[in-house]
This record gives C-alpha cells, structure tokens and sequence, in this order.
C-alpha cells in the first residue's frame, strides 16, 4: 500500500505542478528544438543480424558506443567481416579515419557490443567487447591518445594487444554488459553484471591510471520477491544507467528481473519489476536508497537487495512487460530522469507476448525527481510500435529528448515540468532498423545531438551504418 501511495503522489505532482517540477527553468529559456544538420556514413556494410531483436552495434546498453573528448568524435563497432573498428572524426568533419584493433566477433549475438570510455587521468581509449556470460575482449590505446588527437596518428599501433583480463586483472567467468564511467576525478570505472540473466550481480572495477582494481559486486541475487501470482528467490538488478552528475554524485536507476516466471500472469511476458533508484557519494563505495540510508556497499557482505526498503520510485508488477535497461540522464542541477516503458494498464493487466504486445501497445514514460524531492512520472505520448528501447539525453536548459526506435525524437520543456511532449524529427528518410546510440558526452560540448543508426536490412546481409546531427538550441 505504501509503494502504492507514494505513485499516486508521483502522478499528482506531475500532473497539478508541472512547472515546479523543473525548478530551474527560466521564463527566457528556449523550448526543446533539433535541426538537422548532417550524416554521415561510418561503414556502408556494417555486419547486420538480428538477436534478441536487436543489433550489435546498435544497443540501448552500449555505453558509450559514440563519445566525445577534447574536440573529437569516436565511435566503435564491427564491419561486416567481423572485425572490431574504431572510428574517429574532428567534430563537424565528414570523414571518419578508422582502425582494427585485432579481435572479431565470435558469435551472432547482439548482446556481444563494443563500449568505450576514457581515463581521464592518462588519456587513453579503452574498449571492452564480445561478452554475453562468458569471457570478455579488452584493449587500450596508449597514454595521451585522446589527449593530443591532432598531434598523435590514427594507427593500429596506438592500441595495445586483446586481451581477456583487464591487464592481468580476472572478473569473472560470467561477463556481460560492460558500461565505461569517468570519475570526477579523471579515474575511469566499469560497472559490468557478474553471472546471468535472472540470477546475476553488479559489480564495479576501477582504472586509477596505473592499474586496475576489483571493486566487487554491489548488488544481491538472493532474497524473495512475491507478486500475486507466485514468487521468486532469485534475480538481477538491470540498470537504466550509471552516472556521475557535475557534483561528484553517482546515480543509477534500475529494474529488477526475477528468474522465476511464476511471478508473472503468463509466461509470454517478461519479469522485470518496478522501478528503483539508488546514489553513492563515495565513487560507487557505498549505495544509499532516495532517503539517504544506506542500502548496500560494494564488495562488502551487505548488497543492494529486493527487500531493501525505500528502492522503489515507480512501483509495477511483472504483467506489463517492462522494458529493462532503458535510458538515464542526470540534469544541470544533479536531479536523475529516466525513461521506462511497458504496456500500461489501459490495455490490459496481462500481457502474453512481450514483443508483440509492447509493439502494439507499449508507451515510454519520463520518470524524474523533482526539485522539491518527490519523483514524479509523466507518459510519453507516442507509441512505440517497437519491442525495444528508446534514449534519454537533455540539453542545457534542462529540456527532455526521447529517442525512439527507428530514429524519431520527442522533446518536452523543462518549464512544462517535462509534460508537453511533441514529435520533434519523424525519423523520416534515415530507413533505422530500431534501437540507436546516442552520444551522451557531446551535448556539454557543442550543443549537438549525435545518433548513430543502422539501416535495415534482411537476414544476414550487412548494411550501413550512421551518425546524424542534430543542433540543439543554443
């Protein structure tokens, strides 16, 4: 019942408040806008199979599959024979040099992405790639790479050998879902999912320009969920993401996935589970609910667990196919937004075949703390006519952009509150097959929202890959 009346809260703030939700928007400050302003073609035949209903190198959890650093853009992903490339560009430029880095996709497998990030503190490129519960690929470029891109060749010899240890560092036999952070302080995290799907821990290692270290796992399998249907004793948390807003703090908003299918009303659905969030002030040392208790420590015997209390900030039972690892992004003033979506309750309360029944009525919703403290939800209201995920970026006025499937992006006001979403780009003319990567570090940058999609194909047969941009307002 509690859970239950903190959402009614939600809704009604949203509803009743929307300009005080944002808290921050000013009278003068534009609304949400994107012109295009160019695309270009990172690799005309791109390899291209459908797993999972997605692609490899297009997947709502590649983090960060685009980036940008000190003036260049660069993006990762497999050609058609398999090889692992890295591109670069100066930002703006319509040319992309490219490199091999020595290691080929193992197998069709669209969780097997690439991630990138960079340690701040020595200027180096990391990847970590190919893993779905099992090994994992590692390269490094060397020191001052990304520091003085100008002055340094774009050659195979700036990158280190593969490796399957992260120097010499063992995680775990059972890897997946590699997801690069940078500290405040220029040090460079990996958060990663230790074990499977439905039964499996999050963890936290950490590069301090020297080496690296295990910081352990974070998160609990163990403990029981019970919904009305049955119930489970073992899940994984699945992040909508982790990051670190201007002011040091660590969020990461989630959804739990039970390994049961007895908690759902039919086993076509999915058993992901409500909506959680937890924040460190320690480098993700210690992890404390939306209260400020503290709910879990990393490496230590205590761990973020379902039966933790005060995790949930948008509670939902498993009948509604909610999608896992979306999409989070932190505003100017350090306040986490998340988008979710599942099919609400309007068309039904039982789903029975999550693909179709997300394609046909799935909607995304903005879930967000206000500046007044209580989080608040408002629906999105475009269909997603799509399985899969849609992105979450915001500009410097603090206004909302959701990028769907297939390339279309919605924007909402921060003076709104977030509720006055509209259609901003139809997606026309880019043919994008579904989930797209956004670049989350260049909108601080150069004011510029770039997606990078791959064209649809059939089968097996490789197709192009892009980046488009977008200006935002300025």
């Amino acid at each position: 019942m509690k859970r239950r009346t903190l959402l009614g809260a939600a809704l009604a703030g949203a509803v009743m408040t929307p300009t005080l939700a944002s808290g921050t928007a000013r009278a003068a400050d534009p609304g949400p806008s994107v012109t295009r302003t160019g695309t270009t073609t990172l690799d005309s035949q791109a390899i291209f199979f459908v797993s999972y209903d997605g692609l490899v190198n297009n997947n709502s959890f590649q983090k960060n599959g685009l980036l940008t650093y000190k003036g260049y853009q660069y993006a990762a992903w497999y050609t058609a024979d398999r090889n692992a490339v890295v591109g670069r560009r100066v930002l703006g430029a319509s040319t992309w040099s490219t490199v091999k880095v020595g290691h080929t996709l193992r197998y069709n497998d669209s969780h097997n992405v690439i991630s990138m990030g960079v340690s701040k503190v020595d200027g180096r490129l990391h990847l970590n790639m190919d893993s779905h519960s099992d090994g994992f690929t590692y390269v490094k470029s060397v020191a001052g790479l990304m520091d003085n891109p100008a002055g340094l060749s774009w050659t195979t010899s700036r990158f280190g050998a593969p490796q399957s240890t992260l120097d010499g560092l063992a995680l775990t036999s059972q890897f997946t879902y590699p997801q690069f952070i940078s500290t405040p302080e220029g040090r460079l995290q990996l958060s990663y999912r230790v074990a499977i799907s439905g039964n499996g821990r999050n963890a936290l290692a950490e590069y301090d320009g020297t080496s690296w270290t295990n910081l352990g796992e974070w998160t609990s399998s163990t403990g029981t969920y019970t919904s009305e249907h049955g119930s489970s004793t073992a899940r994984n948390m699945y992040l909508h993401g982790i990051d670190y807003d201007r002011n040091g703090r660590l969020h990461a908003m989630f959804t739990w996935r039970e390994q049961s299918n007895s908690v759902m009303c039919n086993s076509g659905g999915i058993t992901n589970h409500d909506t959680g969030y937890v924040y460190s002030d320690d480098r993700g040392r210690t992890w404390r609910n939306n209260a400020g208790t503290v709910v879990g420590t990393t490496g230590g015997s205590d761990r973020v667990s379902v039966n933790d209390a005060g995790l949930v900030v948008d509670p939902l039972n498993p009948d509604h196919s909610l999608m896992n690892q979306e999409s989070q992004f932190t505003d100017s003033a350090g306040r986490p937004h998340a988008i979710i979506s599942y099919v609400p309750g309007r068309f039904g309360q039982c789903t029975t075949n999550y693909v179709a029944d997300r394609t046909a009525n799935g909607r995304a919703f903005l879930v967000r703390k206000s500046s007044s403290g209580p989080w608040q939800k408002t629906e999105i209201p475009v269909p997603l006519n799509s399985s899969q995920r849609t992105k979450l970026v915001m500009d410097k006025y603090n206004n909302a952009y959701a990028i769907f499937p297939f390339g279309r992006i919605a924007g909402a006001s921060a003076a709104s509150g977030h509720t006055d979403w509209r259609i901003l780009f139809d997606g026309s003319g880019l043919n994008a097959f579904g989930e797209v990567v956004i670049d989350e570090t260049r909108i601080a940058q150069d004011n510029v929202l770039s997606v990078m999609y791959q064209e649809k194909s059939s089968g097996t047969t490789p197709s192009a890959l892009h980046v488009v941009d977008f200006a935002l307002p300025a």
